[in-house]
């Protein structure tokens, strides 16, 4: 990603966001992604149309594995507008997400999706990625109060 791309990135971050059931937010979108590009928190890649527009993105964050002793990426965001969708954009920002990781030394990446995202699923099955059934994840967030326990 360039910082010509991140209006485009924006847009497509504000689609992802509301994909996921958050009320559209275009400037909360594009702050969030010019931040991370920035500070060089992330890695952006992106996928371009045959005409030039941005199409999908996918972004990386940078982390540890403990038990590994060894840096990963947790691929957190991956979105392909609904325009665009069938025409393997996903596949190929999965690749490049790989080839990227490789090439900075990950030993891994680590993803979520939700469990009705089935054409998700599958796609990454189709290139190797393997579904965790052994461990749970929970989130909290900061400053709730705790469960009586």
């Amino acid at each position: 990603m360039q910082t010509a791309d991140l209006p485009a990135v924006g847009g497509l971050f504000d689609q992802y966001r509301q994909f996921y059931e958050h009320a559209p937010d275009l400037p909360l979108a594009q702050r969030f992604m010019a931040e991370r590009f920035e500070r060089g928190e992330s890695v952006v890649l992106v996928a371009q149309a045959s005409g030039g527009e941005l199409v999908g993105f996918c972004q990386m964050y940078p982390s540890f594995c403990s038990v590994e002793a060894a840096p990963i990426y947790t691929l957190y965001d991956l979105f392909v507008s609904p325009p665009a969708r069938e025409g393997g954009a996903g596949r190929q920002l999965l690749l490049a997400a790989g080839a990227r990781a490789a090439t900075d030394g990950m030993v891994r990446m680590d993803l979520t999706t939700a469990r009705t995202n089935v054409k998700a699923q599958s796609l990454y099955a189709s290139l190797g990625w393997v579904r965790d059934d052994v461990f749970l994840a929970y989130h909290r967030r900061v400053g709730a109060p705790s469960a009586p326990g």
